[in-house]
């Protein structure tokens, strides 16, 4: 897998209760692949500490992510520093918004 797949990955997983993917969200901090060892490290966020769909949205990245041809393994890690802000959000995002049109 390239990390143009995990990327492509990443824009089908959703916050429930938001309808735009977690990538272009600004969400996803980093993503490692380790080829060799058919790993992929995430670093990611979510628009809110105690966020109630967290634990579905991890599962859901790493399941997705897990399915890629070459990956055994993804370890997706929840992080909060840097806190997530509107203004991480993609192009796209922002005009799905409706903002900076």
């Amino acid at each position: 897998a390239t990390k143009d797949d995990v990327i492509s990955v990443l824009r089908k997983c959703y916050d429930p209760e938001i309808p735009i993917n977690i990538y272009d969200l600004g969400l996803v901090y980093s993503i490692e692949l380790k080829p060799e060892d058919g790993k992929v490290d995430v670093r990611m966020t979510l628009t809110a500490p105690g966020c109630p769909a967290s634990a579905y949205i991890h599962q859901d990245v790493k399941r997705k992510i897990e399915q890629l041809q070459g990956v055994k393994e993804a370890t997706v890690n929840i992080v909060w520093d840097p806190p997530w802000t509107p203004e991480m959000m993609s192009e796209t995002a922002k005009k799905q918004f409706g903002w900076g049109i």
